[in-house]
């Protein structure tokens, strides 16, 4: 019997093995030096985690890539998928279909009241690059602003937005972007110690307007913006913020995009971050949780008045795959999925769980630098030094790269991008399941410590 689990094991292996040299030998990693990446084949998912070939279980501890808001293989979602496949798998974007009517309704009950039509598209940066279109478009002006340690997708004209070091490579881009500081209190410049919240808020505006009327405001179309930045450090705006950019951008007839493409769905513990705030913006980007991941759609969402826009004349744009009807039946299903199983609320209460345990992380170790979190919606930043604030992943050997292999190793698969260490459970986590992997983290952490001088 041990002889033939033995067998067992090497045979699992040994296709694990050959389905990752396969994948390497024939297709492209993102974001990867081919030659040394080495990806871990998974065979099957069920909820809140995955399985490889050997049958070993992983929690995963970042929603695939924030993305499988309802975990894997949602019950609701297959159904809805299977569903429509057996009446109507694809029909060209300019027909019209039931499904495509009754998930933009589903979609509509959860966006900001003020958006009221839909444009669809197969993911988050071709989202991106149509709401640029909608802007331009719609208000007859060039010019976009964006913040630092943002990211907007891969794409020409998101990457181009996009402002971190992921953008140089692909460089000079799309003319008329100009950028402005987020909201990094750990790390702006402009932040000084014993500043209230309002008072932060009130100067990063005062900055930005300066800068919009030295490149004069009325050439500026939009500003476009992650409301709570996502892979760049979850990065939440101080308390008045939002109201203050709204006002702004009604001051100078500029458009204010939202990308939600992390944010939206439930993931924040509001449908959508904005709603944190009260906050409408005129044109709401989203993708990743609409479906939760079952299959690639994204939506441009646009106010009533942009929408009018275009009753007597056509917006120049289209995708083959516009509104599929398959990809619809999984968003039906994602929204379905989502008011069954009370995902948003449960965002917010575990988000509160997940705030509690950061802090007591914070006083623990001392490669915490800082955390940030909105539901469950969260990050640890570590640093080898609380006084000089020196990022992880800048020390030694990258310590970061360690950490995450032992996170694997132990049944954790998690997102790990600088010295950021990231914790975005499936919204239908479950709070002992959420301990568990916090518990795990809180372990590991003991030998980042040793990589902190103070």
């Amino acid at each position: 019997m041990k002889f033939y689990k033995s067998n067992k094991k090497f045979f699992c292996q040994k296709v694990q093995d050959d389905i990752k040299a396969r994948c390497k030998d024939t297709t492209f990693f993102s974001w990867a030096a081919q030659r040394t990446f080495d990806p871990l084949p998974i065979k099957t998912a069920k909820g809140c985690y995955m399985y490889d070939y050997n049958g070993k279980e992983y929690f995963d501890l970042n929603s695939g890539l924030m993305c499988s808001n309802l975990g894997h293989n949602h019950p609701t979602i297959i159904k809805e998928i299977q569903k429509q496949a057996e009446s109507l798998s694809f029909v060209g974007p300019s027909l019209a279909t039931e499904i495509r009517a009754e998930t933009t309704e589903l979609i509509l009950q959860k966006t900001p009241k003020n958006i009221k039509k839909i444009f669809y598209t197969l993911g988050g940066a071709e989202s991106t690059e149509n709401a640029i279109k909608f802007a331009r478009f719609s208000t007859g002006r060039h010019k976009i602003m964006v913040r630092y340690h943002s990211y907007h997708g891969a794409t020409h004209g998101a990457i181009t937005l996009t402002s971190d070091p992921r953008r140089f490579p692909n460089e000079p881009g799309m003319p008329g972007v100009l950028r402005t500081f987020n909201p990094y209190k750990y790390r702006c410049p402009i932040y000084r110690e014993g500043m209230s919240d309002e008072e932060y808020a009130a100067k990063l505006i005062e900055i930005l307007e300066y800068q919009l009327i030295q490149e004069n405001p009325e050439s500026f179309a939009s500003i476009h913006i992650e409301p709570v930045t996502g892979s760049n450090g979850i990065l939440v705006p101080p308390a008045d913020y939002m109201n203050r950019l709204r006002k702004l951008c009604d001051k100078y007839g500029i458009l204010l995009v939202s990308d939600e493409v992390m944010t939206g769905f439930g993931r924040t513990g509001k449908d959508f971050a904005v709603q944190h705030w009260n906050v409408e913006p005129d044109i709401i980007v989203s993708a990743k949780g609409l479906t939760s991941a079952h299959l690639p759609l994204g939506i441009v969402g646009v106010s009533e008045k942009i929408a009018k826009m275009y009753d007597d004349k056509p917006f120049s744009g289209g995708l083959t795959y516009q509104a599929h009807p398959m990809c619809l039946a999984a968003a039906k299903g994602a929204m379905l999925g989502m008011n069954e199983e009370k995902a948003t609320e449960n965002s917010a209460k575990l988000g509160e769980v997940l705030k509690t345990w950061f802090e007591e992380m914070k006083q623990k170790h001392k490669c915490v630098g800082d955390v940030r979190n909105i539901g469950l919606f969260g990050c640890l930043e570590l640093v080898s030094s609380r006084k000089t604030k020196q990022p992880m992943h800048l020390t030694g050997t990258n310590p970061m790269l360690g950490l995450g292999a032992k996170l694997k190793e132990r049944g954790l698969l998690n997102f790990i991008f600088g010295s950021y260490l990231f914790v975005n459970p499936p919204l239908i986590v479950k709070e002992n399941q959420l301990r568990a992997a916090m518990k795990i983290i809180d372990e590991e952490l003991e030998a980042i410590d040793k990589h902190s001088t103070d």
